[in-house]
C-alpha cells in the first residue's frame, strides 16, 4: 500500500477516535468539541495531503480513487450527524449532505458495474473544503452576531454546494444511464 493510501486509511481510522471525543462524555465540555475538533483538522489535512503526494509522484490507484472519497464521507458524515446531535447543525442540512453522497455513490455503482471509476470532480472537492471548514468554524463554538452570520452562511454554502456538485456529477455522468430509461 501507497503513502497516499495509507494517509486515506488513517483518516477513516481518525473517525471513531473523532466521535468518542466529541460524543463520549470522556471529556469534558468544551474540552471534548476542542480534542474533536484537533482529530477532525488533522484527518481533513490528510485529504489534501494524500491527493497532492498521488498527483506529485505518480501513485494514482484504482484503490485510492475508490477509498479517498469512501473516507471523505466516512468523516463528514460522522461529523455533520454528531453536530446535530450537538445542535450545532440542522438535520435538514445534513438530510441534503446524505442525500448527495447517496446519489454520487450510486452513479459510482453504476460505473463500476460499467468497468469505470469515476474520480472526484472540482465541484466535490470544493464541496469537501468548504464543508471541512464548515464544520472546523462548528466546533470552534465562537459566539457572538459575526460568528453566528459566518456559521450560517458556511452551512448555507454547504447545502449548496452540496446540491450543485451533486447535479453536476450526475449531468456530467449521464452517459452511465443510456439505454437504461
Amino acid at each position: 500500500m501507497n503513502l497516499p493510501n495509507k494517509l486515506t486509511v488513517v483518516r477513516i481510522a481518525l473517525v471513531p477516535f473523532f466521535l468518542i471525543a466529541l460524543l463520549s462524555g470522556v471529556l469534558e465540555p468544551p474540552l471534548n468539541k476542542y480534542v474533536a475538533l484537533a482529530i477532525f483538522t488533522v484527518a481533513a489535512l490528510t485529504d489534501a495531503l494524500d491527493g497532492y503526494i498521488a498527483r506529485k509522484w505518480n501513485l494514482i490507484t484504482t484503490f485510492g480513487k475508490f477509498i479517498d472519497p469512501v473516507a471523505d464521507k466516512m468523516l463528514v458524515t460522522a461529523a455533520v450527524v454528531a453536530m446535530v446531535q450537538l445542535s450545532l447543525l440542522p438535520a435538514w442540512a445534513v438530510v441534503i449532505f446524505i442525500c448527495r453522497e447517496f446519489v454520487v455513490l450510486g452513479l459510482r455503482v453504476i460505473a463500476a458495474e460499467q468497468g469505470l471509476v469515476l474520480s472526484a470532480g472540482t465541484s466535490g472537492k470544493i464541496k469537501m473544503i468548504i464543508q471541512s471548514v464548515m464544520i472546523i468554524f462548528l466546533l470552534l463554538g465562537l459566539t457572538g452576531d459575526i460568528a453566528e452570520i459566518i456559521g450560517q452562511a458556511l452551512i448555507w454554502l454547504s447545502v449548496i454546494l452540496s446540491v450543485y456538485s451533486g447535479g453536476q456529477y450526475v449531468f456530467e455522468n449521464r452517459k452511465l444511464f443510456k439505454g437504461s430509461m
